[in-house]
């Protein structure tokens, strides 16, 4: 064949491998929701998954839990449902009717359902000591774990808004203001200060939560917890918290820290750990652990809260032996239900 018609058959056939390239390329170029989805792993989450079941996390991984890195696209949006209950009995079959018992923990189901509650009430104060420990404890900590998931959860939305966001964007400048990053009108953050956001806007594990909120308010049943949801002892000087008996004048006019809703009051502590310079400590060890993509867990943080308390190490001693005692390092591996939200209101509520 001469040359000239090799040369005549081999462009056309060029032309279409060229076209067929430059179609591959467009199909398979990378849409905003792969550039989305490489911002979210620098900052160790992940996008939105199907639904809640995958976000449980093996018992046995040791990488970050998946509840800790990013939320359900199909969690519920609807207000709660109240449900109205009577007794510590009707509490007991509500648990049992959504699963939410020991035979589903046992069996490894680690689905919290949404519930939240107003108020504890003096009833329970005044009772409590006539429970079964274990009851009792069961009690508190199933009540307070789907708290601390939500409040997990709405921490995780603003991690994935910050990784998205552009750094002018209003929305980032508002959560810098929200976490003390920024004290003043700047129009823009750096990349430096969006890694020094996510530093600071994280969730914290449930099994060291639920440790304290037990250690603080005495299963629930101290004073100040009945009188204004503190469950955390977080102090107040704005001369509005609740004073104690035994104040001591040489740290000033103080008093203990009063919240709306127990669930404000988890959103608090948290707000305190992510913010105040004494848990700087926790913050870095916690970023540490998400970049090496460790499990982040209560044992492993308690060893940062010798600020905490003025029991220093013993306390921290006492954290950790209340996780391990009450097994609670397994709500590390929670994850809420995409069942609807409900609202529990005692008997006594509904009838004032």
């Amino acid at each position: 064949m001469p040359a000239v018609s090799r040369i005549k058959i081999a462009l056309p056939l060029l032309l279409v491998i060229a076209s067929l390239l430059m179609l591959w390329a467009l199909w398979y170029r990378p849409s905003d929701d792969g550039q989305l989805s490489a911002a979210l792993a620098a900052a160790g989450m992940e996008p939105p998954v199907a639904n809640a079941g995958e976000l449980a996390t093996p018992s046995d991984s040791q990488q970050t839990q998946t509840s800790f890195k990013t939320v359900s696209k199909d969690r519920p949006t609807q207000a709660p449902k109240d449900v109205v209950l009577n007794s510590l009995d009707e509490l007991i079959a509500l648990f049992d009717s959504l699963g939410y018992n020991q035979a589903g923990w046992q069996a490894g189901n680690r689905e919290v359902p949404r519930l939240t509650f107003e108020a504890v009430s003096e009833r329970w104060q005044q009772t409590s000591s006539q429970i079964p420990v274990q009851l009792k404890k069961m009690v508190f900590f199933r009540l307070m774990a789907p708290l601390i998931l939500v409040a997990n959860e709405q921490i995780l939305l603003e991690r994935q808004a910050i990784a998205q966001a552009e750094l002018d964007a209003p929305e980032l400048l508002a959560l810098a203001r929200k976490y003390r990053l920024l004290t003043d009108d700047s129009g823009s953050l750096t990349e430096e200060q969006r890694q020094q956001l996510l530093a600071r806007v994280d969730i914290m594990p449930p099994s060291l939560v639920l440790a304290q909120a037990a250690e603080e308010s005495g299963w629930a049943t101290s004073r100040f917890t009945v009188e204004g949801n503190a469950f955390f002892g977080q102090w107040d000087f704005s001369g509005k918290g609740m004073t104690p008996k035994a104040q001591r004048k040489e740290l000033g006019n103080y008093g203990l820290a009063r919240f709306d809703t127990p669930l404000a009051s988890v959103q608090g502590y948290l707000f305190n750990l992510n913010t105040n310079a004494a848990y700087q400590s926790l913050r870095g060890l916690r970023a540490q652990l998400r970049a090496a993509n460790k499990p982040i867990t209560g044992l492993v943080l308690a060893g940062t809260l010798d600020k905490y308390s003025e029991r220093g190490q013993a306390y921290i001693d006492g954290i950790r032996e209340m996780i391990r005692y009450n097994r609670l390092e397994q709500v590390d591996e929670a994850y809420l239900s995409d069942r609807a939200p409900l609202h529990l209101i005692s008997g006594e509520e509904a009838r004032e």
